[in-house]
């Protein structure tokens, strides 16, 4: 990556704040150097940034409609100026493919927050009338949004558009992983015109700034994405206030595929679903459920279809998956590999050795496991990798048996006639299911059931998780 002017610096109450001293390393997954570093956040930078947003409430809150919306889409028509530059640095401290970066990582944010200033400027409904009640929409207060590594800024996006719009304050925590982008995100939203202290960002890990962002009493919500691990620690610590918490945890998504579906595309679009980023979604469709009369196609469909997906330098276009984001995530990965194959899963692609020519960098080749019982560990535990699991069934009773045998609920797909499929996405416990290859809307909620989380983002729905509603009686 290009040496940028970017600041790492925190933003606090409008002003860039370099910390203590203290900085975290950020390191490029692809050739291991450390490509940049930011501030290592205390308690009392947290403190401050809290003290900013609630300073900045008020007037923010009361600002009009119509500005706010002008505001996010100022946001949104930023991030689409700055493409090239935002996909650039993701494909540097994540290893995402540059293609990748370029029409996901840099892309889908423009969508989601446009979307956003659309909803306000077609006339959300703030208010309505319920018998002699007056029923009123106003923001929660001062938000902390606590974001991942693997969308950086897809993630910081989803938060903090729809809050600003709402008219509440926030305090970004972005991961300390991967947290160039949100410096990018952090002019971006300055050029844009937000008051001092509307928006605040935070750098730091979660261990200090996450829990004290979490505990703190001038904090009125947190939103938070990440591991289910790490989402249980957020709701402990945020319960001492009672505050509200929105929650988008891991996923172990299971693909079905009926016996009536165009096997091809089932599989094709399958393995689309699970190796993208590098397998490092949490709506990964890590599961590949066919039937017991159609396996052994489908097994081979798959490693076909994971053959094509190249392994390499992420600034290439020609490559397909990079690294994974650090040497702990790739050990993880490979760990589970390994399990699978103790556990007595076939491994039919990929495996635990290093792809060959590549001596530098966090890689895992894309890994295939045909025989996958369902109490096996790689078809229970998030991998967060380029791992798909292949399960049989015998009918579809058990498929939805199997698909839902899961403590997550994140997201699915369904692929055969469209009546079965849509009977069979109805019967799925998971937020979100594609069903025949449906397209990502970036108006739909996005969200997940059990423990993939509580609430949910984009469109109107993400806009009314940053409202309190309010009744007055006439």
């Amino acid at each position: 990556m290009a040496a940028s002017s970017t600041s790492t610096d925190h933003v606090i109450g409008g002003a860039r704040v370099g910390g203590s001293g203290a900085r975290i390393d950020v390191v490029n997954p692809a050739t291991e150097q450390v490509i940049g570093s930011v501030p290592e956040g205390t308690r009392a930078e947290a403190d401050a940034a809290v003290a900013a947003a609630r300073a900045a409430f008020a007037g923010w809150a009361d600002t009009p409609t119509a500005e706010r919306s002008a505001v996010v889409r100022r946001i949104s028509e930023g991030i689409a100026a700055r493409r090239d530059e935002i996909a650039a640095t993701v494909t540097a401290e994540l290893g995402s493919p540059i293609s990748f970066s370029t029409n996901v990582h840099a892309g889908v944010p423009v969508a989601t927050s446009a979307g956003i200033a659309d909803l306000l400027d077609t006339g959300f409904a703030w208010t309505e009338e319920i018998g002699n009640s007056l029923v009123v929409r106003e923001p929660v207060g001062v938000v902390a949004a606590i974001t991942p590594w693997n969308y950086p800024l897809h993630q910081i996006v989803a938060k903090v558009a729809p809050a600003l719009a709402a008219g509440c304050t926030v305090v970004l925590k972005p991961s300390e992983v991967a947290p160039l982008t949100a410096a990018i995100f952090a002019e971006i939203v300055a050029g844009a015109g937000v008051p001092d202290g509307v928006f605040n960002l935070v750098h730091g890990t979660g261990p200090v700034v996450g829990e004290a962002l979490a505990a703190h009493p001038d904090v009125d919500m947190v939103s938070f994405t990440g591991s289910t691990r790490a989402g249980r620690r957020v709701s402990e610590v945020a319960a001492g206030t009672v505050k509200r918490v929105a929650l988008e945890l891991g996923g172990k998504s299971a693909n079905v595929v009926l016996d009536d579906a165009d096997l091809t595309k089932a599989v094709k679009l399958g393995v689309a679903g699970c190796f993208p980023n590098a397998g490092q979604s949490c709506n990964a469709l890590s599961r590949l459920l066919v039937p017991a009369s159609r396996y052994d196609e489908a097994v081979d469909l798959a490693v076909a279809a994971a053959a094509k997906y190249t392994v390499g330098d992420p600034t290439a276009e020609s490559t397909r998956i990079g690294p994974l984001v650090s040497g702990v995530q790739r050990d993880r990965v490979l760990g589970y590999i390994r399990t699978g194959i103790a556990e007595g899963a076939r491994l039919v692609a990929g495996g635990p050795d290093r792809p060959e020519g590549l001596d530098t960098g966090y890689y895992v080749r894309p890994t295939v496991f045909a025989d996958v019982k369902p109490d096996m560990t790689i078809a229970r535990e998030e991998i967060f990798g380029p791992v798909l699991s292949i399960l049989s069934y015998v009918d579809e009773d058990e498929a939805v048996r199997i698909a839902n045998d899961s403590e997550y609920g994140l997201s699915g797909a369904v692929f055969g006639s469209e009546e079965r499929a849509l009977a069979v996405a109805r019967r799925l416990r998971t937020g979100q299911v594609a069903v025949n290859g449906g397209a990502f809307n970036p108006q739909a909620p996005f969200g997940g059931y059990k423990q993939s989380g509580n609430g949910r983002e984009f469109g109107r729905f993400g806009l009314e998780e940053f409202l309190e509603i309010k009744a007055i009686q006439r």
